[in-house]
């Protein structure tokens, strides 16, 4: 099971901005029917693109921004992102969603002796865990974090086992 993200957000954006455009022209389609003053004048917008050249820096830079939102668009159709739903060994089409994955392994940092906090980052292939200790000591804090979070990933059995880097931070020095 691999689910990735739906690309609501930037389907949402285009169709927002499409539909804007759409009615921009509509509402000055209808003023023109109905004999009203348009918000924008026909007139005036045909005469400035009539004087236009393409060697101008306006049509330029207008057609490079286009260029550059369509790639952009282009590529967040295309690309995958991350996964929302983290396969698992086991039973067939078996996962983990993201946010619980990350619950557990932080759990499993936190049961260790000596740690107040943990923050937890996942990566495609990586896990980093930055604890804080209130140890002025912090020697073998890591090596315990690491096979805490280490034994808690063996019990989950991701089909991608990541590798686990751990940051200890300690809030009072040792001098």
């Amino acid at each position: 099971m691999k689910r990735r993200p739906r690309r609501s957000t930037p389907a949402t954006v285009t169709a927002l901005v499409l539909l804007a455009g759409c009615a921009f022209v509509a509402v000055v389609a209808i003023q023109l029917i109905l004999n009203q003053s348009p918000w924008v004048s026909y007139q005036a917008i045909a005469g400035a693109l009539h004087d236009a050249r393409w060697n101008d820096p306006a049509p330029a830079l207008a057609g490079g921004g286009v260029a550059l939102l369509g790639i952009t668009l282009l590529l967040t159709a295309i690309l995958p992102g991350k996964l929302t739903v983290l396969p698992l060994h086991g039973e067939l089409d078996s996962g983990a969603s993201r946010r619980s994955y990350r619950s557990t392994l932080r759990t499993a940092a936190s049961t260790v002796d000596g740690v107040v906090g943990t923050k937890l980052l996942l990566g495609r292939r990586k896990v980093t865990a930055r604890v804080t200790t209130r140890r002025t000591s912090t020697d073998g804090l890591a090596d315990a974090v690491r096979a805490a979070i280490e034994h808690r990933l063996a019990q989950i059995d991701p089909v991608i086992h990541p590798a686990v880097t751990i940051k200890v931070h300690a809030a009072r020095s040792a001098s």
